[in-house]
């Protein structure tokens, strides 16, 4: 079993290998696949603060911090557990919390929407607690998919994208040709994203949006019209020029600045 010990060893990782898929363990050469994780674990930490059941008085959090303490590790060692039954997991990289948001200053309606949204009162402290004891990765400036993103570019360059694994049950990683790891228990599997899915997945969300971050430039228009409208559409400068045109029917003059908007709202960032 993968033991927090270990975890926090700094294992050398060696390069790129090709790799199937045997008997449910990613093989190579009869051993098992080097992986590196990239666990983005801010839903983790607010999962961790939250109760399982409402309690008598009708309270949805802990308020005992060694509950969540215990609930995060069992929580965290369980996914990485999972992934060691099929991979040789040689290194995980912890990401959580950040600080300031470039993106609400493009905009003042990003995650608008979860202003009135009430927090754990523990919450902070379990964000403190994860960057203490799992040496995780925090932005400043930038989100936590966007510091995933970079280390994803970066490692994926130097060992091969089947070598790195993203570990999260963020939908907004799809646009990345990349290995995820989706831990929620209604899902629970590893989606290989090629490189034709991550580019039609970007160009979807920019006309789906995303109702999490309060980010809808053509409300009505849902997956379905998004498929019928790239229907023809293999290359970016096709999606490019398919979706502007969009723009300019929906906001006439101002749709390069909302175009621009919309793409900085949703790319994240691997620079």
């Amino acid at each position: 079993m993968y033991k927090l010990e270990k975890y926090k060893q700094n294992l050398a990782i060696q390069g790129n290998k090709v790799w199937s898929y045997t008997t449910n363990v990613a093989t190579i050469e009869g051993s098992k696949l080097r992986m590196i994780l990239l666990i983005d674990a801010d839903s983790l930490v607010f999962a961790s603060c939250c109760r399982s059941k409402k309690t008598i008085d009708d309270v949805p959090f802990y308020t005992n911090l060694e509950d969540c303490i215990v609930k995060f590790d069992e929580q965290f060692m369980g996914i990485v557990n999972d992934l060691q039954e099929i991979y040789n997991v040689e290194k995980v990289i912890t990401f959580n919390g950040c600080k300031g948001n470039f993106r609400k200053l493009l905009t003042k309606n990003y995650k608008a929407n979860r202003k009135k949204q009430t927090l754990p009162p523990l919450l902070h402290q379990m964000h403190q607690y994860v960057k203490d004891n799992y040496a995780s990765k925090f932005g400043f400036g930038i989100e936590t998919d966007d510091m995933v993103a970079r280390y994803w570019k970066t490692l994926s360059d130097q060992f091969g994208r089947d070598e790195v694994m993203i570990v999260s049950i963020d939908k907004d990683y799809k646009q990345f040709p990349c290995l995820i790891y989706n831990y929620h228990h209604k899902h629970k599997k590893i989606i290989d994203i090629t490189p034709q899915q991550a580019l039609y997945n970007f160009y979807e969300q920019m006309i789906v949006g995303d109702t999490a971050d309060n980010v809808n430039y053509f409300k009505g228009k849902g997956k379905v019209f998004a498929k019928n409208y790239f229907n023809n559409c293999t290359t970016k400068y096709q999606y490019t020029k398919k979706l502007y045109e969009l723009f300019k029917k929906q906001y006439k003059s101002k749709a390069k600045l909302k175009y621009i908007q919309c793409y900085n709202l949703l790319k994240l960032l691997t620079k």
